[in-house]
C-alpha cells in the first residue's frame, strides 16, 4: 500500500510534468505589434522598420519625414503617427498614411484616404489643429510653419 506522503509526491510530480508539457507545446509567438510592423513592411513598398523603444516602433519611408507605430497601451489599441516634410502634404503622403492605417486598423484603404484628407482639409488659414472621428478612429491633424502631421488611433474600449 502507498503511503500518503508518497501519493502526494507522485501527484505533485504529475502536476508539474503536465504543466511543463502544456507550456512546451504552445508555440513561441511574436508580439502583436511586431506582427503589424511586418505586415506594414510587406504591404507598403519602400517602408523600413526601425527600432522599438517604449512601445513605439519607428518606421521610415521616403514620403514621410517621421513615421511611427504605437503599440497598445491603457488609452489606445494602436496608433499611427506620420509627419510630412511640407506644410501642405502631397497626395503621395496621404496615400502612404491611408495604406498604413488600412493595414493597422483593418479598414479599406479608400476609407482611410478619405478620413485622412478630411482631417487635413480641416486645417485652415487660422486653424493649425483639428481633431475628427472617422470610422471609430480618432484622427488629429496639426500643422506648423514647416510641416504637417497626422495621428490616427483607436481607443481601447472600441
Amino acid at each position: 500500500m502507498i503511503s500518503r506522503q508518497q501519493f502526494r509526491r507522485s501527484l505533485l510530480l504529475a502536476i508539474v510534468l503536465a504543466s511543463l508539457a502544456a507550456f512546451a507545446a504552445s508555440p513561441a509567438r511574436a508580439d502583436r505589434c511586431d506582427d503589424i510592423a511586418s505586415q506594414l513592411k510587406n504591404g507598403i513598398d519602400g517602408l523600413g522598420v526601425g527600432k522599438t523603444a517604449a512601445g513605439v516602433i519607428f518606421l521610415s519611408h521616403p514620403q514621410a519625414k517621421e513615421l511611427s507605430l504605437g503599440c497598445s497601451s491603457k488609452n489606445f489599441s494602436n496608433q499611427l503617427y506620420a509627419r510630412s516634410a511640407t506644410r501642405k502634404p502631397k497626395p503621395a503622403f496621404l496615400d502612404l498614411v491611408a495604406g498604413a492605417a488600412a493595414i493597422i486598423f483593418t479598414l479599406p484603404k479608400d476609407d482611410m484616404r478619405k478620413g485622412a484628407s478630411r482631417c487635413m482639409r480641416a486645417l485652415g488659414f487660422f486653424r493649425d489643429d483639428a481633431s475628427t472621428r472617422y470610422r471609430r478612429l480618432d484622427m488629429r491633424c496639426s500643422r506648423t510653419k514647416a510641416d504637417a502631421s497626422i495621428t490616427i488611433s483607436r481607443r481601447v474600449d472600441e
